[in-house]
């Protein structure tokens, strides 16, 4: 389980779910962007378990922490830790990558710059 503290308050949710919060805001902040997020959450005076709307961007002081989970399972929602990673992927910058058998024997890249990107 991770804490995630945000907006002088804290919330409990699952380790992966906070790691795909963050790195989302992350690259969102790299685009001056914002967004609103919705995260599963655990209440830790025993009230079971919420919805939280985060606004994360560049403004977010957002931090988390390992904790021991007490008594509960770990809160799991793979759909929204692909969704974070696929949107966080695509705030990505684009970097040209060469194609291994596009390398010549001397080292060299050999590139075909009449093709399309």
């Amino acid at each position: 389980m991770q804490r995630i503290y945000y907006a002088g308050d804290r919330f409990l949710t699952g380790t992966e779910i906070a790691r795909a919060l963050v790195a989302y805001a992350a690259a969102l902040a790299q685009q001056g962007s914002a967004a609103a997020v919705e995260i599963p959450i655990r209440h830790e005076n025993g009230e079971g378990d919420g919805v939280v709307n985060f606004l994360v961007g560049p403004a977010s002081q957002l931090v988390t922490e390992a904790v021991e989970p007490d008594d509960h399972e770990e809160l799991v929602d793979d759909r929204l830790v692909e969704r974070l990673r696929a949107l966080t992927a695509e705030l990505a910058p684009m970097h040209p990558v060469a194609n291994a058998s596009s390398l010549e024997g001397d080292g060299m890249v050999g590139y075909d710059w009449t093709d399309e990107v």
